[in-house]
């Protein structure tokens, strides 16, 4: 019997030890588990290598201020958006209405102010008020009822689209209109310049928008609730999270930002128009895959949705620069996507 306990303790008759079978951890497992430990590290070092090579190919035309802030202009909305999208699919959702609550949105603000002849103020928090609700609703219908975010979000995208158009008769509320007597509708597209380098309030609430929900989720148990219900909702029930009050406040969170967006969007356009914002849903996925939010819910971070968002930016503006044909972008795009999805699926074994 104690020769039985010896060999089972890979210990010889004798005491000495006759075999080793510590886990031995290669430099691809340390990478790993860096990796699922800090997932926006994947799309922050892609981004630092694209710049370093675009900047390599353009110099100074490419590291010059205006280029750098004229990014952070273009993926703006895109990134807004892509906060909302980021926090509906860490819960393991998905939010196919997003640009359609943004567009609808705007269109409230804008009808309100000149078709009602409410305040520029007032209207803009009924869109604001309005993009919530249509969140609420999502969440209501996902969380309650228990229908798929898939096919929740794709309704209300078609109804938000619809009533978009319906309400607005595809009417375009010109800019030379807002500025002469609703100027506040344009605020986040307003600039100021700091050394050469030119930032509208929509840049800067976009940056104010990421670091806010990064602590929010970093620092709070709303926070970590959400991160619980993504990664398992049964054992966040079990452990006391009230998985359906996360999921109707995550929605409806998203569809103010989504408003919010909607508000940028004028300021960034300079007008009002039904038809504007209709890529929005493929794009805020875009950055939100390629920022390495994992799909699966429950890992990834608002950071990570950042760096995506400015990886897109930079391959636009770079390929433009060279001169390069637009499908190039999309390619190019396509590819970062796939790589993405991959590397998430590779850095999950790490939990496996």
């Amino acid at each position: 019997m104690s020769n039985q306990s010896g060999a089972e303790s890979g210990l010889a008759p004798g005491g000495e030890s006759i075999a080793s079978f510590a886990y031995q951890h290669t430099l691809i497992s340390r990478v790993q588990h860096a990796l699922h430990s800090n997932p926006a590290l994947v799309p922050l070092i892609v981004l630092i290598a694209s710049i370093i090579v675009f900047g390599a190919l353009l110099g100074t035309k490419f590291f010059s201020s205006f280029a750098l802030t004229l990014i952070l202009q273009q993926v703006a909305i895109v990134g807004i958006v892509g906060a909302a999208q980021s926090l509906v699919i860490l819960t393991a959702g998905i939010d196919l209405s997003v640009g359609a609550i943004m567009v609808l949105s705007s269109v409230i603000m804008g009808q309100f102010t000149f078709r009602l002849g409410l305040p520029p103020a007032v209207a803009v928090a009924c869109g604001l008020a309005v993009g919530t609700f249509i969140g609420f609703i999502n969440g209501w219908l996902i969380a309650r009822i228990k229908l798929p975010p898939f096919i929740v979000t794709l309704g209300m995208w078609q109804i938000a689209l619809a009533t978009n158009f319906l309400y607005s008769g595809n009417e375009t509320i010109r800019a030379q209109e807002i500025e002469a007597s609703a100027p506040l509708l344009q605020f986040f597209g307003q600039s100021f310049s700091i050394g050469g380098a030119v930032f509208t309030y929509g840049v800067i609430f976009f940056i104010l928008l990421v670091l806010l929900l990064a602590y929010v989720l970093r620092h709070t148990a709303w926070g970590r609730h959400v991160y619980a219900v993504g990664d398992d909702p049964d054992a966040a029930e079990l452990s006391g999270v009230n998985s359906r009050k996360v999921l109707i406040s995550v929605y409806a969170l998203s569809g103010l930002i989504c408003a919010f967006a909607g508000w940028v969007l004028i300021g960034r356009i300079g007008s009002v128009s039904p038809t504007s914002g209709q890529s929005a849903n493929i794009e805020s996925i875009t950055a939100v895959v390629i920022g390495g939010i994992s799909l699966f819910g429950g890992r990834g971070s608002i950071l990570g949705m950042f760096f995506g968002a400015l990886i897109v930016g930079v391959f636009s503006l770079g390929l433009r620069l060279l001169g390069a044909d637009a499908q190039w972008t999309y390619l190019l795009i396509g590819a970062l996507i796939i790589g993405a999805v991959a590397v998430d699926q590779w850095i999950r074994k790490v939990s496996a």
